[in-house]
């Protein structure tokens, strides 16, 4: 393989392994809130179910799209999900939260019956479904414009562009068992990083749509467009500068205590 095909795989990576250990952390802070009401032990129980789910769809999702990741009817559904669930994430971060805080102000605070175990663990496995959509889209969004690696076809795909998104959603996982705890202070410390992840996760989604419309069947724009060095630059500054602003933009707040769960 080419050093410069290396070094944009290499960067593809990376730049994977940061979204996906903000997500997961975002995933395993929403499965910590599911589970909490369960005794310590069922809700351990809960957790290793969900994790069990969450490698299981994340891989069957993979295979799944590899030999439809050419189709560009699913390529404009992943790209059109990526931009909504990122848009709806930000829409309830910025607007829901603000007014659950109004009515936590005035005390009138809902108290919500726990389900049991098997309703818990069921809902678990229903949000790990959405959390690897999630992730194997937005890693396929990132990959499928990268060169080809002269590795062997793996379903529709390129051997080396299957092998990026398998890393990534294999960190991910790892990410989520045993470093979901740091990612989550990180999340707390500074807030305004995960809507910075959930705004590339849109800015992923807005690749994805251009590589979309430059498929031969739709000729919308140039074929080739999505893999154009200057579009690549813009993409990878824009997300640069993203993160940046996300980190920096961020209000500082004390760190808090991590729910036991998430460990």
């Amino acid at each position: 393989m080419d050093f410069s095909i290396l070094m944009e795989y290499s960067w593809v990576l990376l730049v994977l392994i940061g979204l996906e250990g903000l997500l997961a952390a975002d995933n395993a802070l929403v499965l910590a809130i599911m589970v909490k009401h369960l005794p310590e032990k069922e809700r351990k129980r809960a957790l290793f179910y969900g994790l069990a789910g969450a490698f299981v769809f994340r891989f069957l999702s993979l295979f799944i799209i590899s030999f439809l990741v050419d189709v560009w009817q699913v390529q404009a559904i992943g790209a059109v999900y990526l931009i909504f669930i990122a848009l709806n994430h930000i829409f309830r971060k910025l607007l829901v939260k603000k007014a659950d805080k109004d009515v936590a102000s005035t005390g009138a605070i809902p108290v919500k019956k726990g389900s049991s175990f098997w309703t818990t663990v069921f809902k678990v496995e229903l949000a790990d479904i959405a959390f690897a959509v999630d992730s194997i889209l937005a890693a396929v969004a990132l990959a499928v414009a990268l060169p080809p690696s002269g590795l062997p076809a793996i379903g529709g795909m390129d051997g080396g562009q299957f092998l990026v998104i398998f890393a990534g959603g294999l960190i991910g996982l790892i990410i989520m068992r045993f470093a979901a705890s740091f990612f989550v202070k990180l999340l707390q410390r500074k807030p305004g990083l995960e809507i910075a992840a959930f705004a590339i996760v849109g800015w992923v989604g807005v690749k994805l749509t251009v590589y979309t419309l430059s498929h031969p069947a739709l000729a919308i724009l140039p074929e080739g467009f999505a893999k154009l060095p200057a579009w690549k630059y813009t993409f990878y500054i824009v997300l640069v500068l993203i993160a940046v602003a996300g980190w920096f933009l961020s209000k500082e707040e004390k760190e808090g205590v991590v729910n036991d769960s998430v460990k």
